[in-house]
């Protein structure tokens, strides 16, 4: 099947494969950059969730909350200080 552009379903499919995946080997690459960071994000301004009940970016409800993380340059962690203490590489209870 055709669309109005002349483009296939399949062409179509091929460039949306090809585009996630290039959004997925950018997103790898960030990683190796960057680290979750527990408990050192203001409110609504966490990158995802942590824990059940959570969902994820910007749903944060207070600062600080060690349910959710941040992600920060790789090696900085653990020495932001909040007025909760130090961020952590893993979820705080």
């Amino acid at each position: 099947m055709t669309t109005k552009s002349g483009l296939t379903k399949a062409t179509l499919a091929s460039s949306l494969a090809a585009a996630i995946a290039l959004v997925s080997v950018q997103a790898q690459a960030d990683a190796k950059k960057t680290e979750k960071c527990y408990g050192v994000a203001l409110k609504g301004h966490n990158d995802c969730a942590a824990g059940a009940g959570t969902t994820c970016a910007g749903t944060q409800p207070i600062d600080y909350d060690g349910h959710y993380f941040k992600l920060v340059p790789k090696g900085t962690c653990t020495a932001m200080k909040t007025p909760k203490g130090a961020g952590s590489l893993t979820e705080k209870m």
